[in-house]
C-alpha cells in the first residue's frame, strides 16, 4: 500500500493547483501538499477493496463497483472532506440468509478540525473529527487516512444485522427431533419433598 496517492496534474498549466488525477483510490491524502490548495478524486471502487467491509459482503451475489466523488477543501478556515457515494453493496439477510442490497448512495461532509476550539466554527449537525486523532505522521508529511474515512462512513451506513422487510427465517433441521418419553415427571421428586421440609 502506498503512503501517498500517485497523482498527476489534471492540466499542464502551472497555476492550476486543483484536481490531481489518480488511477486508483488513494489510501492517504498528504495534508502538507493538498490542505491549502484542495484535492479532488473521482472513480469507481470495488466494495471488496475495503478490508473491514469485505468481511460482511455476501459471497452469493456479484458486487458492483461504487462510484465515489471526493473533495478536500477549506471553508471558514476549517478543512472539510466531502464525498458522494453512488451504488450499493450486497450483504446477507440475517433472517433468510439470502443476499440483500444496501443502498450506500448519499452525500457526506466531515469537518477536519485542528483542535477543539474550532468546534464553534462548524454547524451543530456537522460531523467532525479532530485531525490529531486520525492523521498519521510519516516523515516528511502528515497523511489523512482517506480510504479508511470513506470505509468508516460506509460501515456506519450498513446495518449490523441486515434483513429483508418481508422474508421468513431460514430454519434447517438436521436429524429427527426426539420425542419426550412418557414417564416420571422430573419435578415429581421435588413435589414429594415439599411436604417433608
Amino acid at each position: 500500500m502506498s503512503s501517498t496517492p500517485e497523482t498527476k496534474p489534471s492540466a499542464p498549466h502551472a497555476d492550476n493547483k486543483k484536481a490531481p488525477v489518480s488511477t486508483g483510490m488513494p489510501e492517504h491524502i498528504s495534508l502538507d501538499k493538498w490542505a491549502d490548495t484542495g484535492y479532488e478524486w473521482s472513480g469507481e471502487v470495488k466494495p471488496s477493496s475495503f478490508d473491514r467491509l469485505a468481511t460482511t459482503l455476501s459471497t452469493e451475489h456479484e458486487q458492483s463497483d461504487i462510484q465515489l466523488n471526493a473533495n478536500l477543501y477549506r471553508r471558514n478556515n476549517v478543512l472539510h472532506l466531502a464525498f458522494t457515494l453512488t451504488g450499493d453493496v450486497w450483504l446477507t439477510c440475517q433472517r433468510c440468509l439470502q443476499p440483500i442490497a444496501i443502498d450506500l448512495s448519499d452525500d457526506y461532509d466531515i469537518a477536519l478540525l485542528e483542535n477543539d476550539s474550532q468546534v464553534r466554527l462548524v454547524k451543530d449537525e456537522q460531523d467532525y473529527l479532530l485531525l490529531d486523532e486520525i492523521v498519521t505522521e510519516q516523515s516528511p508529511e502528515r497523511l489523512l487516512p482517506f480510504k479508511k474515512l470513506v470505509e468508516d462512513e460506509i460501515l456506519l451506513k450498513t446495518p449490523m444485522a441486515p434483513k429483508h422487510d418481508d422474508c421468513e427465517m431460514s430454519v434447517e433441521q438436521f436429524g429427527e427431533i426426539p420425542e419426550e418419553e412418557e414417564g416420571e415427571n422430573p419435578f415429581a421428586a421435588l413435589a414429594s419433598l415439599k411436604g417433608k421440609l
